[in-house]
């Protein structure tokens, strides 16, 4: 990718909906190079921005999930969790031998129905789920925001008036209207208002000032989900880290620094730090265990499951031959 597509992508990530006339403007090139970019990479399956809901905005927890599998059947098993709506991603790891996703829940459940039958399905051997309980890095920030090519000057100039400032006191209740237009947001984050109103049944204006508020409101985020690769990174990892307590805050804002690190969360069960990175090949992965995961205060044990495929990012399915960040 050039520094055009690059700076395109962490427009997007800044504004998901920004007009590709203020992206031009900012990166100094014409409205038709910057759509013709962004068309190429849709169409290739490559690059699609999407609009989502962060879990405790509207009263949901966030699980990660680990579901060993017996040999063959991991890719059968993941299709049927990408199916579930509770799965925001599914991946296949560890050779094969193990299905690792997170799964949202209302938070007042028990517990979701994904959890509940798993352990009953019978190609699976174990099955561990480890609640979310802090992110360090995710949701509305990215690898993009870390490593695009923008400057300060520019990132400002991209960020939306709407923007949010904090995460709400208490979950906001949602409308029905609110879930139909949030649905629509997360299979296209750039559909238009016309779209937008024809499928709520509400009125452009509306629709227009609901989005906007449930953006201020810190519940709607726009995410660019993205193939690793176009940025060289053709090896990702999840690690499972057992950090001590006292150290786990200053080991997590540490990862979130990292430019290998696209998700950083502290969660529940024997380890408490879960993170995502993203490499250039096997040995670069080494090079950053050895080297800053390896520096970080409080580590006393790491677990390194390599991603074999991506069969859900973003809360969609992902086609055959595609693939997510």
């Amino acid at each position: 990718m050039d520094s055009v597509e690059l700076g395109l992508l962490q427009a997007l990530q800044i504004d998901g909906r920004v007009a590709f006339s203020r992206v031009a403007e900012v990166l100094g090139v014409s409205d038709q190079t910057v759509a013709r970019r962004y068309q190429a990479l849709r169409a290739a399956g490559t690059v699609h921005v999407v609009g989502l809901t962060l879990a405790e905005a509207v009263g949901e927890e966030t699980w990660l999930v680990r579901v060993g599998c017996a040999p063959g059947t991991a890719d059968r098993l993941a299709q049927v969790l990408a199916a579930r709506p509770e799965t925001s991603w599914v991946h296949v790891a560890s050779g094969g031998a193990e299905i690792g996703c997170m799964v949202r829940t209302p938070a007042e459940a028990a517990t979701s129905s994904v959890l509940a039958r798993l352990p009953r399905t019978s190609p699976v051997t174990r099955v561990s789920a480890h609640c979310v309980v802090h992110v360090f890095f995710g949701g509305p920030t990215s690898p993009l925001t870390k490593a695009g090519p923008l400057t300060p000057d520019q990132v400002e100039r991209l960020r939306p008036a709407e923007a949010a400032t904090a995460s709400p006191d208490e979950p906001v209740e949602l409308t029905d209207g609110d879930r139909a237009l949030l649905a629509e947001l997360g299979r296209d984050g750039r559909i238009g208002f016309r779209e937008l109103a024809k499928a709520t049944g509400c009125s452009q204006t509306t629709v227009r000032r609901r989005l906007a508020e449930l953006r201020r409101a810190g519940v709607l985020y726009f995410d660019v989900d993205f193939a690793p690769a176009l940025m060289g990174m053709r090896t990702t990892a999840s690690l499972w880290l057992s950090v001590a307590p006292r150290h786990l805050a200053a080991a997590g804002a540490a990862l979130a620094g990292h430019t290998e690190v696209s998700f950083a969360a502290a969660t529940t069960g024997p380890s408490n730090l879960y993170v995502t990175v993203q490499c250039r090949n096997p040995h670069a992965l080494y090079t950053y265990l050895t080297g800053p995961l390896a520096a970080l205060p409080g580590v006393s044990a790491v677990e390194t499951a390599p991603m074999m495929r991506t069969v859900k990012q973003s809360e969609i399915a992902i086609q055959p031959g595609k693939a997510g960040k």
